[in-house]
């Protein structure tokens, strides 16, 4: 009996060590020694200097999933970064899910940006302060893609929903596989104040932390997906994540986070949109 909990045991550190290693996952695409993978493939970092940033991609594409990273990101006067976290397909007619996370002067809140790009078109910006300091921890933001929305969330909170509203003519992410991609750079010229703020480079190098990547997902490969198919009726053998939808509960945790936190909606702007709203806005 003694040997066969040791042989579990065993078995679930292997299976947790496969779930995420940066070893396994990703490749560091750039930033000529600036991105460092650690700690056995545990712990992957990315610094920011004034020379260069740095950044990483993931080995496979998917197609749909649920994507969850825990980030820790820059500390102190971080004004003029952005740390990004996205998907992306490549070419022209692009389709992106993106996390920015726009740095601030000491004291101040970092800016969480986020937007949907479908067949390269975006102005989908909400944006929003959180409810903690994402500089002291490690905190978990994820992203659920299936046929009929995306979620953000943020420590499991879902901060925003984007639908699935083909139906009155909103092109939805279905058809381009997309990579994970994660960068550090200065975008002084806008990230912070709208450009007002500039990056202090006394305080480089600036590094944002990565662990516990997890992907449960339909990775995309010679053309095929690993998932059974690619309608809401495989749910059972593609996971509960394929056809998930926001119950009560985290209807109401979206509100409030909404409600409290949300500081950009481009649902809401009208100067912006002045021959009217798009039409998902209208809908919602």
């Amino acid at each position: 009996m003694a040997s066969m909990l040791h042989l579990f045991l065993v078995l679930g550190s292997l299976m947790v060590a496969s779930a995420g290693n940066f070893y396994k996952d990703f490749d560091i695409t750039w930033g000529d020694g600036r991105a460092k993978i650690l700690n056995n493939g545990d712990l992957l970092t990315l610094s920011l200097d004034k020379a260069s940033g740095s950044g990483f991609q993931s080995k496979n594409e998917y197609l749909y999933g649920k994507i969850d990273m825990q980030l820790k990101l820059v500390p102190g006067n971080s004004a003029g970064t952005v740390t990004a976290y996205y998907l992306k397909s490549p070419g022209s007619t692009w389709d992106e899910i993106d996390f920015e996370f726009l740095g601030n002067s000491s004291g101040d809140p970092y800016t969480l940006h986020t937007n949907v790009f479908t067949n390269g078109k975006g102005d989908r910006e909400q944006q929003f302060h959180l409810w903690f300091d994402p500089t002291a921890d490690f905190h978990t933001y994820s992203i659920l893609w299936n046929p009929q929305r995306i979620v953000f969330s943020v420590d499991g909170t879902p901060i925003r929903e984007f639908k699935n509203s083909e139906s009155i003519g909103v092109p939805f992410p279905k058809n381009q596989p997309m990579r994970i991609y994660s960068s550090l750079w200065n975008a002084d010229d806008w990230a912070t104040r709208g450009g007002l703020v500039k990056t202090d480079w006394t305080h480089a190098p600036f590094t944002a932390s990565y662990r516990n990547f997890n992907a449960e997902a339909c990775v995309w490969s010679n053309g095929k997906s690993s998932c059974a198919s690619n309608s809401a009726s495989s749910t059972s053998s593609n996971g509960a994540w394929f056809s998930q939808e926001l119950d009560s509960t985290n209807q109401n945790r979206l509100k409030w986070v909404q409600k409290n936190y949300m500081i950009y909606n481009y649902c809401t702007d009208t100067k912006r949109f002045p021959q009217g709203l798009p039409a998902e806005c209208r809908t919602s």
